[in-house]
C-alpha cells in the first residue's frame, strides 16, 4: 500500500501530465525554427566568389603589394577572407608564423559560423525521446483512467492512448527538420573551409616562394 501510495503522489504531480511535453515540443520547434532562418541569412549574407577573390588576391601577392591586398580583403567580411587577413597583416614574420595564424584565425572564424548549430543537433537528437516519454506518460495516464473506470468507457481509454502517440509523431516533426538543417549547414562550413583553406595556401606559396627567391632577406 505504501508502494501504491508513493506511485499515485508521483503520477500527481505536473512533471508527470503529458501535456507539458507537447507544448515543450512546440516551443523546440519555434527556436529550431528561428535557428534555421537565422543562420540561412547569416550564410547567405556572408556568401563570397572565393574563386574571383583568390584570382585577384593572387594577382596582387606576386606584384608584391600586399597592403594592397589586405585592403581588398576587408571589402569582405567571409570565413575566407577574414581568416587570410589576419595572416596578411603578419606577412613579414616569414610563412611558419603565418601558417600558424592561419590555422588559429580560421579555428577562430569557425565558432562564428558554427554558432547555434549545437543547438540544432541537439534538438534533432532529443526531440524524439521527449516525444516518446509524453507518449509514455500519456499511456500511463490511460490505463490509470481504464482502472478507475466503469465498465464501458472502454473507448475512451483506447481514444486516451492514441493521443498520447501523438506526442511521438511531434517529437519526430520536430527532430527531422532540425537533423536535415543541421547537416545543410554543416557542409555548408565544411565548404567554406575548403575555400579558405585555399586561400591561405594561396597566400604560403607566395610567401614561400619569397623567401626561397631572398633566403638572406
Amino acid at each position: 500500500m505504501q508502494g501504491h501510495g508513493l506511485v499515485g503522489t508521483l503520477l500527481s504531480l505536473p512533471i508527470f501530465q503529458a501535456e507539458w511535453v507537447l507544448w515543450f515540443l512546440i516551443a523546440l520547434s519555434l527556436v529550431s525554427v528561428a535557428i534555421m532562418v537565422e543562420r540561412w541569412f547569416f550564410y547567405r549574407s556572408h556568401r563570397v566568389d572565393s574563386d574571383a577573390i583568390r584570382v585577384e588576391l593572387e594577382r596582387m601577392l606576386v606584384a608584391g603589394d600586399f597592403v594592397g591586398a589586405a585592403e581588398y580583403l576587408k571589402k569582405f567580411d567571409s570565413l575566407e577572407t577574414n581568416v587570410v587577413l589576419f595572416a596578411l597583416r603578419q606577412y613579414r614574420r616569414g610563412p611558419d608564423s603565418v601558417e600558424e595564424l592561419l590555422h588559429g584565425a580560421e579555428s577562430k572564424e569557425k565558432q562564428r559560423y558554427n554558432s547555434r548549430l549545437q543547438v540544432l543537433a541537439t534538438v534533432g537528437s532529443n526531440a524524439p525521446f521527449i516525444g516518446l516519454f509524453g507518449t509514455v506518460l500519456g499511456i500511463i495516464q490511460a490505463f490509470k483512467d481504464l482502472a478507475n473506470a466503469s465498465a464501458g468507457v472502454g473507448n475512451s481509454v483506447m481514444g486516451g492512448i492514441s493521443e498520447a502517440l501523438v506526442a511521438t509523431a511531434v517529437g519526430l516533426l520536430v527532430a527531422i527538420p532540425a537533423v536535415v538543417a543541421y547537416n545543410i549547414f554543416n557542409g555548408k562550413v565544411k565548404d567554406v573551409s575548403s575555400n579558405a583553406n585555399l586561400l591561405s595556401k594561396t597566400l604560403l606559396s607566395v610567401l614561400k616562394s619569397d623567401e626561397a627567391a631572398n633566403p638572406g632577406a
